[in-house]
């Protein structure tokens, strides 16, 4: 499994990730949460798969993190 979103394979429904959101995509900032559900379609994407966090945020997963 590799550690960036890019791969919509290696995304789950539970797993923690890191997220940009649209409005903070210029200053890189990154909302950590668990995936509650997959929104990009297609099998890959070069900014990251769009995802939906349990906490209702929206953004392109950057970072899958450690699940320990």
């Amino acid at each position: 499994m590799s550690a960036e979103g890019t791969d919509r394979e290696s995304i789950r429904v539970g797993l923690p990730v890191a997220i940009v959101q649209k409005q903070h995509q210029k200053t890189g900032k990154f909302t950590e949460g668990v995936v509650s559900r997959i929104l990009t379609k297609s099998k890959t994407h070069p900014h990251g798969i769009k995802v939906k966090l349990i906490n209702g945020k929206v953004g392109r997963v950057k970072k899958i993190l450690s699940s320990t």
